[in-house]
């Protein structure tokens, strides 16, 4: 389903324009497969020479933030467009960012906008429980909670990825807030007591439900959507929907601009570009199956992947987590290895 090249090639690999033409450089978190063709198409409406750099799997979006710290005094990067949000906070946190106020972010919900205009975000994908219907095939007995990664009736038979990059790593941390520090501490008491699976991405959490190794795991929209796209047992069941349930995470890919990273105003036109409503649809509509943010766009047509406004959204502050990545990567790596 993803690109598997080491994290080098795939940092130094330029689709498009080679490195030092004076173009726009992009480094991409979303998947190259879902990411690519979409700027291969706005380069050219636009008449740029675009670099465009991915990430992995593996490594995701923590490798392209940790580059753009590296080279935070000499910027190669003019735009970062991230798969999550709070990694791009961060980014903003350590005056990383432009501010750059786009009039094609207009219509975008304020609580995904950055007052100081620094990040803005779109088209999002939803945290949410991936179910083998065959090894499950009674939909009363499905899970529907986090909670349910630390109910013993489970015990052995779910799964999560590791919470160290990613999306992963900004649901566990915004987690730990919401839940506060006692609770936080039981849920990870209770996936070793449970012996929840630890995977490698969420693409492999997908993997070992469609396969039949496990009953059910949390994953993405985008992973759950590409696996039913392919014909495999899986439906998904967007979490924590009743009443006074916390609900389910949605996460925003962002878009920003690099400080004095190179051509300034054709990174501004991207950015346009980018945050188009139209962008929203077209992502709506691929494989990755994106959740439009703004009213009147259509959405993924898969009907197990809810609208916004249609379920229970989780609240959680994208400040503060973002603030809180590095620590909680590192608390992870410490209680349970890497």
């Amino acid at each position: 389903m993803r690109q598997r090249l080491p994290l080098v090639l795939l940092l130094l690999t330029a689709c498009g324009a080679k490195a030092g033409s004076g173009g726009p450089t992009i480094y991409v978190a979303l998947d190259q497969e879902f990411s690519q063709p979409v700027l291969d198409r706005f380069a050219a409406e636009l008449q740029i020479d675009l670099v465009q750099r991915h990430d992995s799997e593996a490594a995701k979006t923590v490798g392209l933030v940790s580059m753009l710290m590296e080279e935070r005094s000499n910027p190669r990067c003019s735009v970062f467009w991230n798969n999550e949000l709070a990694n791009t906070v961060r980014l903003a946190q350590a005056g990383l960012l432009a501010p750059y106020d786009s009039p094609s972010a207009a219509d975008v919900p304020a609580a995904y906008r950055d007052p100081q205009h620094r990040w803005t975000g779109f088209a999002a994908r939803a945290r949410v429980l991936v179910v083998n219907t065959e090894l499950l095939p009674d939909r009363s007995t499905w899970p529907g909670s986090y909670a349910d990664l630390v109910d013993p009736k489970w015990q052995g038979r779910c799964g999560v990825a590791r919470p160290t990059t990613g999306t992963t790593l900004t649901h566990f941390t915004a987690l730990r807030q919401v839940l506060g520090e006692d609770a936080y501490g039981r849920l990870l008491d209770g996936l070793v007591a449970n012996e929840v699976h630890l995977l490698a991405s969420n693409g492999a959490t997908v993997n070992a439900v469609r396969e039949g190794k496990l009953a059910w795991a949390f994953t993405d929209t985008d992973d759950y959507h590409v696996a039913q796209l392919k014909g495999f047992p899986v439906a998904c069941v967007f979490p924590d929907q009743q009443e006074g349930g916390i609900g389910t995470m949605l996460i925003p890919n962002s878009v920003a601009i690099i400080k004095d990273g190179p051509d300034q105003a054709n990174a501004r036109r991207l950015v346009d570009r980018i945050l188009a409503r139209e962008t929203e649809a077209l992502l709506a509509a691929a494989d990755s199956a994106q959740i439009p943010l703004r009213t009147g766009i259509t959405g993924p047509a898969d009907p197990g992947i809810r609208a916004v406004g249609t379920f229970r959204q989780m609240v959680w502050d994208v400040d503060w987590t973002a603030a809180n990545l590095a620590r909680c990567a590192a608390e992870w790596d410490r209680r349970f290895g890497k």
